[in-house]
């Protein structure tokens, strides 16, 4: 049931929008209070889907109420309620995130209008962070380590800006889930999200893959293509083992940092885009470039933020977590029941050289929660974990 809330000085007032509200639908719960401060007070106690609020107040006005709300439950909309005194002040509340404005006294269908299409925008953000919250869970970060614990918290940071990230690590520790939560976590969310395994594609086709082409650049060009880079317009492109992309490629990657243009293959003419470049590599960047493989200006653009995951050896203290989210993870995919570990077989494990990080031991809880016993025992470990 939708909770309104009606912050009003006049009780005149307040009683006519209390019961126009209460008979248009049955289901509106509308509560009052007489002044700015007792509405902020309610506000903190409560969760409201909608706010009626005066503008002209004693003790706090509605200017105040309005700012104070978009601080601690941003999401409420608030719908300022103006006299005819008011009227500039009620379009200046706009610009500061008011929904809408009605004027007293108030018309019965521009409030019923305005009343349903704020409780409808309110529906609509829920829904949004609720997908948001499910679509985070499944590129969720696990661990508690110190290691993890401050990467999360350089991904809260820099997240919401559009500053360039260098993600670096061996093979197998997440450096896609640090990827993948920047982006989410970011104002591009809801832009695509791009990812390139630069080692995956040939030294010859990477330019095509990333820049596209024009029909007859080259032997099988038949039609025009557009690239990665166009793909992810408005959103994030992630550039996986950039360590292994040619010089070539390297140079026009860095143009389209410098310039945010890129020229498809065989085409001389620009064409503009707005992408915020992440990129990961496995290997020592800067011995690549004394070694003459990769473009030091390209680097330095690049590792704007440096991310470093780290090994699983680096972080033990996290793999009771990892196998406990594993073990629920691949029983949900495989619909078996979830499988416990024994405490000796968490030790065991934990104590593991895990070479293949991450990725090694997911495959690890797989193979014992298929093998193994009802409770993996530190048996079913010696038996089905080893190399």
């Amino acid at each position: 049931m939708p909770k309104i809330l009606v912050i009003e000085d006049e009780a005149a007032i307040r009683r006519v929008l209390i019961k126009i509200l209460s008979e248009e639908n049955d289901k509106y719960q509308v509560f009052e209070a007489e002044d700015g401060l007792a509405g902020i007070e309610r506000i903190r106690k409560e969760d409201f889907d909608l706010i009626l609020c005066d503008i002209k107040m004693p003790k706090m006005d509605g200017v105040e109420v309005l700012e104070a709300v978009k601080k601690i439950k941003p999401e409420i909309p608030m719908v300022m309620i103006s006299g005819h005194g008011d009227l500039d002040t009620a379009v200046n509340t706009m610009r500061l995130g008011a929904f809408d404005y009605i004027s007293k006294p108030p018309d019965l269908n521009r409030l019923l209008n305005t009343v349903r299409n704020a409780l409808d925008r309110k529906e609509l953000v829920v829904e949004n962070k609720i997908l948001k919250r499910k679509v985070s869970k499944k590129y969720e970060m696990i661990g508690e380590s110190d290691g993890i614990s401050q990467i999360k918290d350089i991904i809260d940071k820099v997240a919401p800006t559009d500053a360039r990230v260098l993600i670096t690590g061996p093979n197998g520790t997440g450096k896609e889930l640090v990827a993948h939560w920047l982006h989410e976590k970011s104002a591009r969310a809801k832009g695509p999200m791009i990812e390139v395994n630069c080692a995956a594609i040939p030294s010859e086709l990477i330019e095509s893959e990333l820049f596209g082409h024009v029909k007859g650049a080259f032997t099988s060009a038949a039609k025009d293509r557009a690239g990665k880079f166009e793909a992810a317009n408005g959103g994030t492109i992630f550039l996986d083992e950039i360590g292994d992309m040619s010089l070539s490629a390297q140079a026009k990657v860095l143009r389209a940092l410098q310039e945010s243009r890129i020229q498809r293959v065989g085409s001389d003419k620009d064409i503009k885009v707005d992408v915020r470049i992440v990129a990961a590599t496995n290997k020592n960047l800067k011995k690549e470039i004394a070694d003459g493989r990769f473009r030091e200006d390209l680097y330095h653009r690049l590792a704007v933020i440096l991310v470093k995951v780290p090994a699983l050896n680096d972080r033990r203290d996290d793999i009771p977590l990892l196998i406990k989210h594993f073990a629920k993870k691949i029983s949900n995919e495989q619909g078996t029941v979830e499988k416990k570990f024994s405490a000796k077989a968490i030790k065991l494990l934990q104590e593991y050289d895990w070479t293949g990080n991450i990725r090694e031991l997911r495959n690890v809880i797989e193979r014992l929660i298929i093998l193994g016993g009802v409770e993996v025992s530190v048996q079913d470990v010696k038996l089905f974990a080893s190399k």
